[in-house]
């Protein structure tokens, strides 16, 4: 499938790593988080600690420092949360949005392109982002939006909207379960073109009526992130 011009643009993009760069691209594994992920079914993933357990489990396995995917994953971990959840299944939201990095707690998270801090929020629903702050870019001419979810708290307590920020600065720290929407420390990292009227937060979950949509306002992130033949 032909890749949009903004997509595109996105491609041809040379991003900071999210993550310190000394973390090398060998060091990220795949991380299936899909409900046709057979290993789910015996593990709790309405706990955060099970979940964590599991995640850290498979880095382990791996010999690695991350675990990343789950763009347009079919996930089952929303069921526990009413936040999510309509009456009739079509309305179910369960499709992610983003990319996710699972990593420790307090892991600094990087800029990864000039840009500005458009807003910031503490989205706190049961499963929702947590600590989130969004950045505004304009690169040749496009204006497009970075969401960071899972934070701590440090992460929104001294910063100001408008605020320019360069590639490669320290931007946040990723927080705990305890704050963080109650999952295992990770980044939620999603790509926005159109940021409509949202402030310091943005779906980043679809359901099926919608999930067209949210696939052209939000591209694959790995476009810009490059994790390579890994990405899932």
């Amino acid at each position: 499938m032909a890749l949009s011009s903004f997509e595109e643009l996105l491609k041809s993009l040379q991003a900071h790593p999210l993550i310190h760069p000394n973390v090398s691209h060998n060091a990220y594994v795949p991380l299936d988080l899909s409900i046709n992920n057979k290993e789910l079914a015996l593990v709790d993933v309405s706990s955060s600690k099970a979940l964590e357990s599991y995640i850290w489990n498979h880095l382990k396995n791996n010999k690695s420092k991350v675990a990343f995917g789950g763009y347009l994953e079919h996930r089952g971990i929303y069921n526990r949360s009413d936040y999510f959840n309509k009456a009739k299944p079509e309305e179910k939201r369960n499709i992610h949005l983003g990319l996710d990095l699972w990593i420790e707690a307090s892991t600094v998270i990087y800029t990864p392109l000039n840009g500005k801090i458009h807003s910031f929020k503490n989205n706190t629903n049961y499963g929702d982002y947590g600590p989130t702050i969004i950045l505004e870019h304009g690169i040749e001419g496009e204006i497009f939006y970075t969401l960071y979810g899972h934070l701590s708290l440090d992460s929104i307590s001294n910063i100001e909207k408008g605020v320019e920020v360069k590639q490669g600065d320290p931007i946040a720290t990723l927080g705990t379960a305890e704050v963080n929407g109650d999952y295992a420390p990770h980044l939620h990292f999603q790509i926005i073109k159109d940021i409509q009227n949202y402030k310091g937060d943005y779906p980043g979950v679809s359901n099926q009526l919608d999930v067209e949509f949210y696939k052209s306002n939000c591209p694959d992130p790995n476009l810009l992130l490059k994790l390579g033949d890994k990405a899932i």
